[in-house]
This record gives C-alpha cells, structure tokens and sequence, in this order.
C-alpha cells in the first residue's frame, strides 16, 4: 500500500478563488485534498484495512500468472534470479507490510486528531 500526494490549483469555496491544493491519494484512490491557503480539509472515507486486505488478494492470487509469463519471457533469468529472489523474499515482505502498516498508522493518527 502507498500513500501519494500532489498539488493542483482547485477553486476553493472558502477562499472564493482557485488558490493550491494538495491531493492526497491511498493506492490510486482519493483520499483527501486540503486547501492550502485556508487549510480547509476534505476527508474521503476510505477503509484502510479493506485496501490492504484486497492488495494482498490480488497480489497472491496473480502471483502465479506472473511468474509464469517472467519465465516464459526469459527462462534463463528466471532461474538465474530464481535463488536470490527466495531468499530476499521475507525482507521485502516485511517492507511491504511495514510499509503498508505505516500508511494506516499515518491515516488513523491524522482521524484521531480531528
């Protein structure tokens, strides 16, 4: 899970004029946008949990497919990558979910302040 953000200027309701905003996205989804000038917050519900339930799904259900068509593509890189990919597999899971616990950390502690 990966939380990003960008800015764009929006017309803001509060300010009556189009001033900056930052766009905050979870996974590709909106999460919230923030007036920059007013600080005027819009907060898009988002289940959290759901998300990373359902990455991890989609992940783990096409894992197959995937390495399927990598060695397809090249088979001798397949199995020359082979070894070093199992055993650094447990190190970039545990980022991923660290990764992906910091993000829900970071949305629910921004919840618990408002």
């Amino acid at each position: 899970m990966n939380s990003s953000q960008m800015e764009a200027d929006l017309y803001c309701i509060h300010c009556k004029e189009e001033v900056p905003h930052e766009i905050t996205y979870v996974n590709n989804q909106l999460k919230s946008i923030e007036c920059l000038e007013c600080r005027h917050d819009l907060e898009i519900n988002l289940d959290l949990n759901k998300e990373f339930y359902e990455e991890t799904q989609k992940r783990v259900a096409t894992k197959p497919k995937r390495m399927t068509q990598e060695y397809r593509e090249d088979l001798s890189r397949f199995l020359f990558s082979l070894p070093v990919r199992v055993i650094s597999k447990p190190y970039r899971m545990f980022k991923d979910i660290k990764q992906s616990r910091d993000v829900i950390k970071e949305f629910d502690h921004d919840n618990e302040d408002r």
